[in-house]
């Protein structure tokens, strides 16, 4: 496999220890068991356990992973995908990437000798053989920086598409899970979400995703689950408010405040149809389309 390295077009190693590495202990009090960190997949009669296990066996079998030798999952968190796919789907191997320090260190503590982690960046990646799935939940977000023009989004993202046709075995399949602008623009983004919340990041538009992926990726299925992700913000938001008095005496009051009101803006942009939340199923194309070169003369 290619050992380039790419400069990583999105969210610094900085931005996103800024968010994810306040601590281990604070997320704990208001994520599910396990500590998924993304839209849960809700029916009636669902807890917030059981709809993130849901979830997660969705883009399991979206990804068409079940009894594979290796599967890779970009933006790994504190590894729920990465048990699920070695105890309930008989993967051989599970790895993940990740540039949080903290979750990095959880899921290495386990000590799985059928999981890896890398503390790197999808552009830092370079795998010795291939992979018969890849699966990214919510990591997609923070692919491209606030302020760049959608023309050097989609150049990144394509960047990230073409690494992963290059790493997946022929045939296979990449499940992913994003946030995306819904009915509103870049401009409309919150100047709180921004600098205090997500720093150095962008959320992307269908339609670059579309674009990114032309050629060599086949789009199978598509959905917008922002309804979920609006239920997933308020069990989190219930669940903070609840173990409140807990998480201040980890973090201080000023976190908890600044977490309560990002899951409150949250809450009204998956509500307002601001934000929607794409679940996609991509295959490989195994002949990717290049145009004929005319003859001269």
């Amino acid at each position: 496999m290619s050992s380039v390295t790419i400069q990583n077009p999105g969210a610094s190693l900085e931005a996103i220890q800024h968010h994810y590495d306040v601590s281990n202990e604070f997320y704990k009090l208001w994520l599910d068991r396990a500590c998924t960190y993304s839209s849960a997949l809700w029916e009636e009669g669902d807890t917030l356990d059981t709809a993130q296990l849901r979830k997660i066996d969705f883009h399991i079998e979206n990804s068409r992973a079940k009894g594979v030798d290796r599967v890779l999952d970009i933006g790994c968190g504190w590894g729920s995908t990465l048990d699920r796919l070695v105890d309930k789907y008989d993967v051989r191997q599970a790895i993940g990437l990740s540039l949080s320090e903290t979750q990095t260190q959880w899921i290495r503590d386990r000590k799985n000798p059928q999981i890896q982690v890398h503390l790197e960046s999808w552009s830092e990646h370079s795998p010795t053989e291939p992979y018969d799935a890849i699966i990214s939940i919510g990591a997609f977000e923070h692919f491209a920086k606030l302020h760049q023009t959608s023309q050097q989004k989609i150049a990144g993202y394509r960047e990230f598409f073409q690494r992963c046709h290059q790493w997946l075995n022929p045939g296979s399949y990449l499940s992913l899970q994003t946030i995306a602008y819904g009915n509103s623009k870049p401009e409309d983004f919150s100047e709180f979400m921004a600098n205090e919340i997500f720093p150095d990041t962008d959320l992307p538009r269908l339609s670059e995703i579309v674009e990114a992926c032309e050629h060599l990726f086949e789009i199978v299925t598509l959905r917008n689950d922002r309804a979920c992700y609006e239920r997933t913000c308020r069990a989190w938001l219930a669940n903070l408010k609840q173990n409140r008095e807990a998480a201040v005496r980890l973090v201080g009051e000023e976190t908890v405040a600044r977490y309560e009101k990002y899951l409150q803006v949250s809450i009204v942009g998956f509500y307002s149809g601001k934000l929607v939340l794409l679940r996609m199923a991509l295959r490989r194309l195994d002949r990717p389309y290049r145009p004929l070169k005319r003859r001269q003369g």
